[in-house]
């Protein structure tokens, strides 16, 4: 019924969640942070991070067997107003063939080196949906 995806992040066990939840038709993507997973480092600028943040939804959603041009709905959540300027384009070269619904937020993050935070839900393409079973990519 549910499948679970898995970055691979040991965070994922300690929080008990996962990076992606197939459920049906759709595909719930956690908020995704500017880490790159194999090394787990982050660089300090907020549009290399908008960057990695993309890879590693494209990843997640291409392990689930859609792409960024499934997304239906997106929420960013950035620590700073200033930088919605900046990332602004780089979402919308991403975004420029799915137009999803989005949201965009001025919070705190966990960790003072995350700049922004991206959280997205995807629908399968038709006629692809995943089988009812729960299985986890760890």
């Amino acid at each position: 019924m549910v499948r679970h995806i898995s970055s691979g992040s040991t965070f994922e066990k300690v929080m008990g969640y996962s990076r992606a939840v197939v459920d049906g038709d759709y595909v719930f993507v956690s908020g995704t942070t500017g880490f790159d997973y194999a090394t787990m480092t982050i660089k300090d600028d907020v549009v290399a991070q908008t960057e990695q943040i993309f890879r590693n939804l494209a990843k997640a959603l291409g392990e689930a067997g859609c792409s960024l041009d499934d997304v239906v709905r997106v929420h960013y959540y950035l620590t700073d107003a200033a930088d919605f300027e900046r990332i602004a384009p780089i979402c919308g070269r991403h975004f420029a063939k799915a137009l999803p619904a989005a949201t965009a937020l001025i919070i705190g993050l966990i960790d003072p080196r995350m700049k922004i935070e991206i959280e997205v839900t995807a629908r399968l393409p038709r006629g692809e949906s995943v089988p009812s079973v729960q299985q986890s990519t760890e």
